[in-house]
This record gives structure tokens, C-alpha cells and sequence, in this order.
């Protein structure tokens, strides 16, 4: 979802769109549960050392705009508690995890899939199912190497929509693969899945057992 990508056409839709921002009066699909109750944990309350840059809160995203008001990141708490796990066993070897998108409200996904063009949709979770973010469920991570505090080199950059987004991409570096390799193996073994269109895209395996939320990032922090 890389601004690259956005013609110019794109772009001229998605101002008028995005104009009316975000709908949260809308509703998400009806599921049937039981579903387990919502437990919505701040990231950073429970891991000071993880790295926020919540690219949908900047300009620095597909849309170019920002999406959310606040730069924060949520996730059930068993997904939040693995991923820490994560995140301190890869610091025993020089990185740590960098956050991109965590919870993400169901209006966003909708808008998301209102304004990209269908050539792109493959890489936007369709509203009518709903997303693993809107479950509070998934996470978009990288590393950061600890000595330098630089991100590390991916074989693509967040939210590019190409096949060197794919898990399995051969090309780029040697040392960008293995980066890529090392976040997966890492997050894999605390019981994440990574979502093969997108090396940085990570759902927890206990996705469905949470209902879809629609619940604005102030509503939660005010609900805590």
C-alpha cells in the first residue's frame, strides 16, 4: 500500500473520500460467536522497549494522509504477551521490533477498501469479512538493529504492493532476506503466522475466537 502506487486518478478519487473520513457509524458484518471478551492492551504499556512508527498516524502511508488521530498500537492481550515475548528474544540478538499497525478499527479497513483499485485489493482485507486487525489480532512489524537504531533492509519497504512484498521473494540482498527470515522465524515461535503477501503482516492464532471491533483508538485508551 506504498504511494507509489497511487496514479494520479488514485489520488483525485481518494481526496474526496477520504474527506468524509472514516465512518464509524457504519456497521461491521454480523458474526455469529461466542466470541471471547475484547481485551485491548497498549503495546507499549506492557513493553516500553518496543519501537512505535504508526504509519497510518503520519503522511508516510499509501493514502499519504493521516488515517488515525493518535499513534498508538493495541492488541488482545494473549497476542499482545507473544508478542513481547518476541520482541525480547530477538533484543538477545541485536534487534528489536518496530510496530507499524496493530488494531486497526473496521471503518479504516473499509475505507482502505473503498479508495485502492481493484488491481491492488489482493492486499486489502475485504470489509464484508473483515480484517485479523479489526479482531485486534494481527500486527505489521519490522526490526531495528539495537546498536545502531536503524531499521534494518527488507527486500521491499512497508506496504508495497509487489511481489517483493511476498514471503517467499528470492530477490533483494542476502542480508535483507535473512533479515526477513529472522523476524518470521522469531514471531513463528511464539505462535504468529505470517501472511504470505506480505512479509510484515502477522495474525495471531487465536484471530477468530475475538469478534470484529469498530471501537476508535480514544474510545479504547479511555475505556483502559
Amino acid at each position: 500500500m506504498k504511494k507509489i502506487f497511487l496514479g494520479s486518478i488514485f489520488l483525485f478519487a481518494s481526496f474526496f473520500i477520504f474527506a468524509a473520513g472514516c465512518n464509524y457509524e457504519q456497521k461491521p458484518p454480523k458474526e455469529e460467536g461466542p466470541f471471547l471478551k475484547s481485551d485491548l492492551v497498549e503495546l507499549k504499556e506492557l513493553d516500553s522497549t518496543l519501537r512505535l512508527d504508526i504509519r497510518y498516524a503520519t503522511t508516510n502511508n499509501f493514502i499519504g494522509r493521516p488515517v488515525y488521530k493518535v499513534a498508538c498500537a493495541f492488541l488482545q492481550r494473549p497476542a499482545a504477551e507473544a508478542l513481547v515475548r518476541a520482541n525480547k528474544a530477538l533484543r538477545k540478538k541485536g534487534y528489536g521490533l518496530v510496530i507499524y499497525d496493530s488494531y486497526r478499527p473496521w471503518s479504516v479497513t473499509k475505507f482502505f477498501w473503498d479508495i485502492t483499485p481493484e488491481d491492488k485489493k489482493q492486499f486489502i482485507a475485504d470489509p464484508n469479512k473483515g480484517s485479523f486487525h479489526n479482531r485486534g489480532c494481527a500486527v505489521d512489524v519490522s526490526l531495528f538493529d539495537l546498536k545502531s537504531g536503524k531499521e534494518v533492509t527488507m527486500p521491499c519497504e512497508f506496504d508495497e504492493f509487489s511481489e517483493r512484498s511476498h514471503i517467499n521473494y528470492q530477490g533483494g540482498t542476502a542480508e535483507s532476506r535473512h533479515m526477513r527470515d529472522l523476524l518470521q522465524a522469531s514471531m513463528e515461535a511464539e505462535g504468529f503466522i505470517v501472511y504470505k503477501s506480505e512479509w510484515w503482516h502477522y495474525n495471531y492464532k487465536d484471530c477468530y475466537k475475538y469478534p470484529i471491533l469498530n471501537i476508535p483508538f480514544e474510545e479504547v485508551m479511555k475505556s483502559r
